[in-house]
């Protein structure tokens, strides 16, 4: 089956969701997700969208904290956009029905509630309660089925993009002008690749934290967008720069339950087992310091001490009002058996959102034509070494917003014609017997990605995890190309070339930055590194 439209969206989070709502009015939209509608890394954010509402707020002190945030490597321009283009796009969804906490505080009823969190120096977080993602996705998965204009096809997998190279042999083939013309994608429930074609082509696929065992991501991050870029020849940046989030909840039924930041915003104290505060000997801003740094002082206390977990206590709050504003985390810590209102929460750091990404300019578009991309899929220049606690949402609202103008363009040029594009190919493939002898390979993966390229790394511990790594992924590969795909294959086959591009990624920057620390080059050095890792299937560029 061909499925032909003027734009096409793979990913149905914010980021993909918000674009089709706007393209709809230019042209005819597809949607294709891998799972349900709802099922992405924007349903399991909790705590909201940084953007600037309060009156004593202003963007420059927003830009000013983003670009502290990123340690050195974030792009002021695109930061700028970012911060003066974000409360249209919050008003945005506002519009089509998103229905963010107002005020209870004395004199400011029927005001939006602000919050505040880790590395802001103001309250400017906009958010519904600790559910912020899933109302987002609600509202606008609401908006989409009311839009006769947009046709959302579930359960179907991306395998790998369209371009010349699917027509052409490789070396025909000037990597400097391949183009997009559409995905080939996995009807999983029937088990047959269809070709979805399309003028222009939005990647928002979202992230890769099921590359390691302990992550606040869903299951279906695994890293697609970004390995199906980097295959086709698209550039690709910044992969060492994990964020590992500093709190999810330490319980055996209860892991990679995320314990939002505006826990601590609103006042929330990590603690150790015996009751003793520790981030005031790290960071001035103590528990509200950037992600990066209260992860690192977490990993650094739990080796210190031997313990498995530190703890958040919100206990000397008031007991209704935290129950109020974190009504999700309350109730699931509960069920549980843990009474965050009477009792610490035990805490541990999880992989988290990933920085790094598809390299887009500033209207979205890749390094491939009729490729943009947006969301956390991307490396936009907005987050640098570290993201800025709730900028995500953001910059998938105002990058979305910006690929439309270009997008259009190309969708309403009266010339283009779409080339022959072959149907998928299964000659000499089989339905396998042998997924039990590399179904493990994801578990095994997972565990080398959090011990060897987590919170804090070394050489000693890249080489042993590149190497592998590598084996599995050739083994993997191998694999593919004898057999018919399936859901959990293409996911195994993206996970394992993730996560060697990560492990590359960090052994290449030889410096400590952001997210990235290593013990054989503990410090930054701003003569060398102060630029981006830029790769391609080529190698690294200078």
């Amino acid at each position: 089956m061909a499925v032909e439209s003027d734009f096409l969206i793979i990913g149905s989070g914010i980021a993909g969701l918000s674009f089709a709502l706007n393209a709809s009015q230019y042209g005819s939209v597809t949607v294709i997700t891998k799972k349900e509608n709802t099922e992405s890394n924007t349903n399991y954010a909790q705590g909201g969208i940084a953007t600037v509402i309060h009156p004593q707020d202003s963007f420059e002190l927003h830009v000013e904290d983003t670009l502290k945030a990123g340690a050195g490597l974030c792009d002021r321009e695109a930061v700028e956009i970012l911060v003066r283009e974000g409360p249209d796009r919050v008003q945005e969804l506002i519009d089509w029905g998103v229905r963010f906490s107002k005020s209870k505080t004395k004199g400011k009823e029927g005001a939006y509630a602000l919050a505040r969190e880790g590395g802001h120096s103001i309250e400017r977080i906009i958010y519904a309660q600790d559910l912020t993602g899933r109302e987002i996705e609600r509202a606008l998965v609401a908006a989409i089925k009311d839009n006769e204009n947009i046709r959302v096809f579930e359960n179907h997998m991306a395998i790998d993009l369209i371009t010349e190279h699917h027509f052409f042999r490789m070396k025909e083939t000037n990597l400097e002008k391949r183009t997009c013309f559409g995905v080939y994608a996995l009807n999983t429930a029937r088990g047959n690749v269809d070709r979805f074609l399309a003028k222009m082509t939005m990647l928002s696929t979202g992230g890769t934290g099921q590359v390691y065992q302990h992550s606040t991501n869903p299951a279906i991050a695994t890293g697609d967008g970004i390995v199906m870029s980097y295959r086709a020849g698209a550039k690709i940046a910044n992969l060492e720069f994990m964020q590992f989030h500093p709190t999810t909840l330490y319980h055996p039924d209860g892991r990679s339950f995320l314990i939002s930041e505006a826990v601590r915003g609103y006042g929330g104290i990590l603690r150790t087992k015996d009751g003793e505060t520790f981030m005031e000997n790290y960071h001035p801003k103590g528990c509200l310091a950037p992600r990066d740094i209260v992860a690192r002082a977490i990993d650094h206390e739990l080796k210190r001490r031997g313990d498995h977990c530190v703890y958040l206590d919100v206990t000397h709050l008031d007991g209704a009002k935290v129950k109020g504003r974190f009504p999700n985390i309350y109730e699931h810590c509960r069920s549980l058996g843990i009474d965050m209102t009477q009792e610490p929460i035990p805490v541990v750091p999880a992989a988290h959102y990933m920085c790094g990404g598809v390299l887009t300019d500033l209207w979205g578009q890749t390094s491939i034509e009729r490729l943009f991309a947006s969301g956390e899929v991307t490396c936009t220049g907005v987050h640098g070494a570290n993201r800025l606690a709730s900028n995500s949402l953001l910059e998938a609202l105002v990058f979305s917003h910006r690929a439309l103008g270009k997008a259009v363009q190309l969708v309403q040029e009266k010339y283009f014609v779409f080339p022959t594009i072959p149907e998928w190919q299964e000659e000499g493939v089989f339905d396998s017997e042998e997924w039990v002898l590399i179904s493990h390979d994801r578990e095994e993966i997972q565990r080398l990605m959090w011990d060897y390229v987590g919170i804090v790394r070394s050489d000693h511990r890249l080489n042993r995890a590149l190497r592998r790594v590598r084996l599995i992924a050739e083994e993997v590969e191998a694999f593919y190309k004898k057999t018919k795909v399936t859901n959990d294959l293409i996911e195994l086959r993206n996970i394992a070339t993730v996560s060697e591009l990560i492990i590359r990624c960090a052994l290449y920057r030889r410096e400590s930055r952001g997210l990235h620390f290593t013990t054989d080059c503990p410090q930054t050095d701003d003569s060398q590194w102060r630029r981006n890792t830029i790769l391609t299937t080529e190698g690294f560029s200078q």
